[in-house]
């Protein structure tokens, strides 16, 4: 399928933003006021990240991918007065049209029948480009300080209802700062920056904000994200980066080998932990460096960066580039055991990272959550280790730890081992339970197309690899691991299937 590019000016953008921030206020928005965006990786979504925020009011970035039921309760918990739609997806949200209590406006950009959200009583629908061209351009902007909320993003909802993290001009200028300092991206108006990580998700790591304050080119697939696509993006824009989560790389990897990558000058990836294989496979066949981040909603979202050391000592690029990141400058972190003493950075000591900074939330949106923050801190529930040096390894989610005859064995690490196998495309692993152990690793594979391996055979090369009492007895061949709304592993997914009894457990002695 063609790939149609549209092209337009920094001057251009600006100038459609000041119509969109007029026409917005003429419709009754006022500071403070929250506006949804439904909308993929566009110039429109541009568009309402600069005028929503510089009027006043709040960009609530609505993710595209959530259960009805979730959608609706976070628009309705934001209190989102309009709502900006792609007319491509007006059935997603149509599902929940006549729940939503606060919405006044739905403006539609694009081809496509948003029919299905007119609802009687329920508020106007409206085309977006005749909204802005009546607008006559330019707009008065009103001053706003550093501590007023200008975006907002719901974490993706795992455990109970997703939990609003409110963004501040002070927090997105400071993250944006640090994406563009030579401890992180180094993003400069040299760059041209394919935005592949969801607009709705963390601002997109922060990358269209500071890419628009230092005047980098930006690059924006709309829904393209599939390997096909994106190779041909790149073969006709040559961006110099990107950032993705390791799911939407591997694809790329795996299913267009051929793509010329040569324009860029490394990959960003983070989500969940990066696989040594897709470190490996990205230097080998693209020639281009993969650099791991680190971070979550609730901090903006990045909070470490894997760049390797200047002395790396023994250990390989790839060592180093493995491991979650090194704390990044305006970041404080400490990690903590059971009993909420301190741990020290010495590459052995295991705790929850605790973080607080600049960018970092302190506290969710309407939600009183005291055991996510205390002192000042935010308990992130990721398990690590930190070396002397300031760089952070995840051995897991705390809910996802594995506590096996009182010794800890770590998820990502038999995860991150597996997808070694050059058979294997995807491994999952998870605890369950176990009359002598109390608990024992079950792995979840996923072979690559073509590809066999038996439970045995590939348990015999990682006994080679790994700890003998990390080996799982417990193997699944599966088809596919199931994803969360932003393509994490969705592993509460894999247990609620082995509790039913849904998965083909084969079990080794």
């Amino acid at each position: 399928m063609p790939v149609a590019y549209v092209e337009s000016t920094f001057e251009q953008v600006a100038d459609r933003a000041d119509r969109l921030a007029s026409a917005l206020a003429r419709l009754g928005v006022q500071p403070g006021d929250r506006v949804g965006t439904f909308m993929w990786n566009n110039q429109t979504h541009m568009e309402a990240y600069l005028a929503i925020p510089c009027m006043g009011a709040v960009l609530h970035t609505l993710n595209i991918r959530l259960f009805p039921e979730q959608l609706a309760y976070v628009i309705n918990h934001a209190e989102d007065r309009v709502i900006i739609i792609d007319a491509s997806i007006a059935p997603l949200l149509a599902r929940v049209r006549d729940q939503l209590t606060t919405v006044q406006h739905i403006i539609v950009k694009g081809p496509g029948d948003a029919s299905s959200l007119m609802v009687a009583g329920h508020g106007d629908l409206l085309d977006y480009d005749e909204l802005l061209a009546a607008e006559p351009g330019g707009y008065n902007y009103p001053e706003v300080t550093e501590n007023t909320g200008a975006a907002m993003c719901y974490t993706s909802g795992t455990t109970g209802n997703p939990k609003g993290v409110m963004y501040s001009h002070r927090s997105t200028y400071m993250h944006s700062l640090m994406v563009t300092s030579t401890s992180n991206i180094a993003l400069s108006e040299r760059d041209r920056m394919l935005v592949i990580v969801p607009m709705f998700h963390a601002n997109a790591w922060g990358t269209p904000y500071a890419a628009w304050m230092i005047g980098a080119d930006l690059v924006f697939p709309q829904q393209f994200l599939q390997a096909a696509p994106i190779a041909r993006i790149i073969a006709e824009t040559k961006p110099t980066l990107t950032g993705a989560v390791p799911t939407v790389l591997n694809d790329l990897l795996h299913n267009a080998p051929d793509t010329d990558m040569s324009s860029f000058r490394l990959v960003m990836c983070g989500g969940s932990a990066v696989p040594r294989g897709l470190i490996d496979g990205y230097r080998d066949t693209f020639h281009v460096p993969i650099v791991q981040g680190w971070g979550m909603t609730e901090t903006s979202p990045v909070c470490a960066i894997g760049h390797p050391p200047k002395d790396m000592g023994s250990g390989s690029e790839t060592d180093w580039r493995v491991k979650t990141g090194r704390v990044m400058p305006g970041v404080e972190l400490r990690i903590t055991d059971d009993n909420g003493d301190v741990q020290p950075w010495d590459g052995e000591a295991l705790g929850e990272i605790e973080v607080r900074g600049s960018w970092i939330t302190g506290s969710y949106y309407h939600v009183d959550d005291p055991e996510k923050f205390h002192d000042g801190w935010l308990r992130t529930g990721d398990v690590a280790s930190v070396l002397p040096n300031g760089y952070v390894m995840i051995s897991d989610r705390a809910k996802d730890v594995i506590k096996s005859g009182g010794e800890w064995v770590s998820s990502v690490d038999l995860e991150n081992t597996l997808m070694g196998h050059p058979a294997v495309l995807e491994a999952a692993v998870i605890g369950v339970p176990d009359d002598r152990w109390d608990e024992r690793p079950l792995a979840c594979i996923v072979l690559k197309p073509g590809e066999s391996l038996t439970a045995d055979e590939l348990r015999a090369w990682l006994g080679e690899r790994t700890a003998k009492f990390w080996l799982p007895e417990r193997w699944s061949f599966i088809t596919e691991v199931p994803k969360t709304s932003v393509g994490k592993f969705d592993k509460k997914v894999l247990r609620a299937r082995n509790q039913a009894g849904e998965l083909d457990v084969e079990k080794i002695a």
